[in-house]
């Protein structure tokens, strides 16, 4: 049984004033592995005062001085990404090749950070001015289970490029990613207080995080609901917050596409991270003409899609990550099956021979936007085809959703699909199933989110520029 029993404030592992016992579980079989011990209301305060704390001397600390110190940060996360890969797949259940890539971007986010900042220009003369890039303060970090560790240190990255200093709220369902990540780093010698990570529940040390005046920005990853109730809170003390919200990404199939090539590329979009994830391709768009023909696609393209163990290199499929994200996901294909849509593969229940919180891979065809299965994120393995009569209702159809994070378009023509990506409201558009760039800013349009990660955009969200006007230098 592992059990974590400490806190990381000011530099140092301590025992949190909180008491609450967290039971961790392996989704693979639904066992409990291990427990964590929640921090609470004070032990946010304590480590919010020690951010304050740590926040002037860093403010002040040079870009030469803070991309050693993301060098350091890279150097110790690299050296445990086999530990982090073994805790993601005991308490996430990521199949092996996600996994592998999860354990790579925790650690690959501080040199991405390094390299922004290092092009970036934190003083520049404009007019008659110089333009001061100054750090926004102590920031609050929160993050979700779906990729606990790559957030905390991405999030943690960019703050720290800017000078902010940071105090973070990992999902208590993630404390053995967590674990790892906070050995590692404390291994680099940061200064004291400049990170400072706190487990514990989001109506509890999230709460204080949100309300507490010395907390100038938060930045968020997780569902819309609750990203509103952080927005509503944060108004308060008009904190700057950065907000990576739901999805209902549309994957756009135009009518010239190689379908043989075009559904896989689409069942890896919907499928990507168990379909646990805010960018997935969960709805499949294709040409009222080549119904037929996709279904008959989909049928064979499906038979590689594997659930299954983990570090089964043939896995595709990983468990959900709770009993209660399983429940979900089956009441939303009850929901499907009930609105009299086509199963074309999966339905309610395990996959067979397998436990614990595992989905059937499902697909369903015929399938309206005005549905709950095509209007609601379902965060599982749960595909909906939809189909449209010409390009202009394909891209109504793409943008009929409150969300905007992610979309999909494939085609034979890139010119053309680069004209109806064009059209399409959202943050990211993939065409042809283009590879993460991480330099590339990632957020949401509508309720998706506001601001922006990665980059020279998610460098500047931690920043705030100041005008010096008649001094010396203008």
């Amino acid at each position: 049984m592992q059990e974590i029993s400490q806190v990381y404030i000011d530099g140092r592992f301590v025992e949190p004033h909180g008491t609450e016992l967290f039971d961790l579980h392996n989704p693979t079989t639904g066992e409990v592995f291990g427990r964590v011990r929640l921090g609470d209301v004070e032990d946010a305060r304590a480590a919010i005062a020690a951010a304050r704390r740590a926040f002037p001397a860093w403010s002040r600390s040079t870009k030469t001085e803070r991309i050693a110190l993301l060098h350091r940060l890279f150097e110790v996360m690299d050296a445990r990404k086999d530990d982090l890969l073994d805790a993601i797949i005991l308490e996430y259940g990521a199949p092996i090749s996600r996994a592998t890539w999860m354990a790579a971007h925790a650690s690959n986010s501080f040199m991405e950070a390094a390299r922004t900042l290092e092009k970036f220009d934190l003083t520049r003369q404009i007019g008659t001015a110089e333009v001061i890039m100054q750090p926004v303060g102590v920031v609050g970090l929160i993050t979700p289970w779906n990729s606990n560790a790559g957030f905390i240190c991405s999030k943690l990255a960019y703050a720290l490029a800017a000078g902010c200093t940071a105090v973070i709220k990992p999902s208590e369902m993630s404390a053995a990613q967590t674990q790892v990540v906070l050995e590692a780093l404390h291994e680099a010698s940061a200064p004291p207080g400049l990170f400072n990570i706190v487990n514990g529940r989001g109506d509890v040390v999230g709460a204080e995080i949100t309300a507490n005046p010395s907390i100038s920005k938060i930045s968020f990853t997780g569902s819309t609901a609750v990203g509103k109730a952080i927005l509503r809170g944060a108004a308060e003390t008009l904190k700057r917050v950065t907000l990576e919200l739901g999805g209902k990404s549309p994957t756009v199939i135009l009518e010239d596409a190689e379908f043989a090539k075009a559904i896989p590329l689409a069942l890896e979009a919907g499928f990507v991270n168990s379909g646990q994830a805010c960018i997935a391709g969960s709805r499949i768009l294709v040409p009222a003409s080549r119904l037929d023909e996709a279904i008959a696609e989909i049928k064979t393209a499906i038979r590689k899609v594997k659930a299954g163990a983990p570090r089964d290199a043939d896995t595709t499929i990983g468990p959900m990550v709770s009993q209660t994200q399983y429940q979900r996901v089956q009441r939303y294909i009850r929901l499907g099956i009930e609105a009299g849509v086509t199963v074309v593969a999966g339905g309610e229940g395990h996959p067979d021979g397998l436990g614990g919180y595992f989905v059937k891979p499902t697909i369903f065809a015929n399938v309206t936007n005005d549905m709950t299965i095509a209007r609601e994120e379902i965060f599982g393995p749960v595909l909906c085809v939809l189909t449209y009569e010409d390009e202009a209702e394909a891209i109504a159809i793409a943008n009929d959703t409150p969300y905007g994070l992610q979309a999909y378009v494939i085609s034979s023509n890139p010119d053309r699909a680069s004209a109806v990506a064009n059209q399409i409201d959202a943050g990211r558009v993939v065409i042809n199933g283009a590879p993460h760039d991480p330099a590339v800013p990632f957020g949401g349009f509508k309720q998706s989110g506001i601001g922006r990660e990665y980059g020279v955009f998610g460098l500047q969200a931690y920043l705030e520029p100041k005008a010096i006007l008649g001094s010396k230098r203008s």
